[in-house]
């Protein structure tokens, strides 16, 4: 019988004992309601454990500590950040530390000739871009969450957002990293030079290792100048097929967007329900597009003649920044209101060579009425990541096995399309089975293979993404 199952009581005094030689007495939090508010992210359908003690260190050396206590007492350690994840990668395992970085929320660096950032985990998305913004810089990844998320939370998923059409995701601006491994030895990787090819890329390969290969406690960030400010399109289409082919006829007419969105009309009639923005009912789909280019109303009318040419009813481009932000709202509001039409969602994000777009989006549609539920589409059309959005009751048990069905039809056609199961949320625990199937059993050795070197206890965030 081990330690903790002999003496549990006793196990965790001496846990937090340890852990409080080399923390402050506020950074160690042992009462269970509070740490049960620790135990997940946003995600349906993923279990959660019970940590034994949550963690909000303020320094490096701190993270330390707490990794060199894990791996002396073999405790599982959970990083953290905001959790606002959708696939469970930040859940807890029974008895496991929760090391929360929200604390470590320094901006160190902002340098304009470098173009660079240099930053702490716990720093939220929005702080930055705004604190850039006042450089005349510009921090392009802006998840959803971006008034909520974390830098250390990005990293970890390699989050996206509404811009990657144009600028890319987190991982073409993480330059370098500080890393805290298992053991508790800190380590660099990376660079803050434009330029660097020395060794292998343990940048990369930290960006989307979901917590499971060391703890991000520094980050260095590229940043761009910032562009103009962006004009809005809004383009209403009789079929879901009609505003797919006007992505199609955007992108092949090698025009650049910094931002191009799909609404399908299930999100249109949810954000009508709840915001009565009076977008009209007949609407099947609703594209927006923006540009911010020097010239953003001429680039506004060719995209606005290609979706005229693709069957666009009607065609509303923006005359200023206000009148964007309007347009733009709908967008924003679509997941809440799709929450709002049965009270729990389950998000998909299955992305798809844009080429696919329409074949994914009426495959949901076949898929939604099989199993008689809702299930709203809104995409990152311009670079083919769906989001289809399940809406359930989940106190509604048959409902609730319908969505998870539903949801794995989803999946499932994704990879049938070309696709993969994720495109920016992450793997975590609900989609393991799924990344399996995508990249084979030759790849899950490998990636069970590099675990192994880094965190040869499997100690850090065990149990995710295989």
């Amino acid at each position: 019988m081990s330690r903790t199952e002999a003496a549990p009581d006793q196990a965790l005094g001496d846990l937090t004992e340890r852990l409080l030689a080399g923390l402050p007495a506020e950074a160690v939090l042992t009462d269970t309601d509070v740490t049960a508010s620790y135990a997940h992210d946003m995600a349906s359908f993923c279990p959660a454990g019970t940590p034994a003690v949550v963690v909000l260190p303020r320094t490096v050396e701190e993270v330390q500590h707490v990794m060199r206590t894990a791996t002396a007492l073999r405790v599982p350690v959970v990083p953290q950040g905001a959790r606002t994840g959708l696939s469970g990668g930040a859940n807890a395992s029974d008895g496991c530390i929760v090391l929360s970085l929200t604390k470590m929320d320094r901006i160190l660096e902002i340098n304009p000739v470098d173009r660079i950032a240099v930053v702490e985990p716990g720093v939220v998305n929005a702080t930055l871009s705004r604190a850039v913004g006042e450089h005349g810089l510009y921090y392009p990844p802006d998840p959803s969450s971006w008034e909520m998320c974390t830098i250390g939370g990005n990293i970890g998923t390699a989050s996206g957002g509404l811009c990657c059409v144009k600028y890319g995701v987190t991982a073409e601006y993480v330059l370098g990293l500080d890393v805290v491994l298992a053991d508790g030895r800190l380590m660099s990787t990376g660079r803050r030079t434009a330029k660097g090819v020395a060794g292998y890329d343990l940048t990369r390969l930290f960006v989307g290792s979901e917590g499971s290969l060391g703890i991000v406690v520094r980050a260095v960030l590229a940043l761009r100048p910032k562009p103009p400010q962006q004009l809005v399109l809004a383009a209403e289409f009789a079929s879901a097929a009609a505003a797919c082919d006007a992505v199609c006829r955007i992108m092949a007419g090698g025009h650049v967007p910094s931002l191009l969105e799909l609404m399908d009309r299930t999100t249109v009639a949810a954000v009508n329900a709840m915001a009565k923005m009076g977008l009209p009912e007949t609407t099947e789909a609703l594209l927006l597009a923006a540009f911010d280019t020097p010239d953003p109303a001429a680039d506004l009318a060719a995209v606005g003649a290609l979706c005229e040419a693709a069957g666009a009813t009607q065609v509303v481009p923006a005359d200023d920044a206000a009148e964007s932000e309007l347009l733009l709202q709908a967008r924003r509001l679509s997941l809440t209101a799709l929450e709002a039409v049965r009270g729990v969602t389950m998000i998909d994000d299955v992305c798809v060579p844009r080429s696919r777009l329409g074949d994914l989006i009426e495959g949901v549609e076949r898929i939604a009425d099989r199993h008689r539920l809702t299930i709203g589409v809104v995409a990152h059309a311009g670079d083919g990541n769906t989001h289809p959005t399940v809406c359930f009751d989940a106190a509604d048990p048959d409902e609730s096995r319908r969505a998870r069905e539903s949801f794995d039809e989803i999946m499932a056609l994704g990879l049938e399309l070309g696709g993969t199961i994720t495109g920016e949320h992450g793997v975590g625990v609900l989609k393991k089975e799924w990344m399996a199937r995508e990249i084979g059993p030759v790849g899950i050795e490998m990636q069970r293979g590099i675990k192994r070197v880094f965190d040869p206890l499997d100690l850090l965030n065990p149990g995710k993404l295989f």
